[in-house]
């Protein structure tokens, strides 16, 4: 059965960095691209970034410059690089890989800014 699963959130000060991971098990595809999501507390779930294996990528305006999503095609694992934080980053945040096709989710993680 194939799983994603995230690591990584956790309360961090404004201004601060946190890195997401998302590992794909149960699996012997590679991950084709990766894309990222969140969803703060009373607001509908939004993209946030995109990453293809073939190295393009793509961001929503507001993290533009401070986030950066990478794949690690040897672990099968996605990653989110969150920089210079702020407080409206604080949310769930999901990852979305495209594998053979299809896409998975993982369970989110709390990301949480404190000023």
């Amino acid at each position: 059965q194939v799983q994603l699963v995230e690591s990584g959130g956790g309360l961090v000060q404004a201004g601060g960095s946190l890195r997401l991971s998302c590992a794909a098990s149960g699996t012997t595809f590679s991950m084709n691209a990766v894309a990222w999501y969140r969803q703060a507390q009373g607001q509908q779930r939004e993209w946030i970034a995109t990453r293809l294996i073939a190295g393009a990528s793509n961001y929503q305006d507001s993290v533009k410059g401070r986030f950066t999503a990478s794949i690690d095609n040897a672990l099968n694992t996605g990653y989110l690089q969150m920089d210079n934080l702020k407080l409206e980053d604080t949310a769930v945040y999901y990852c979305k890989a495209v594998m053979r096709g299809r896409d998975y989710w993982g369970q989110g993680i709390q990301v949480t800014v404190s000023s």
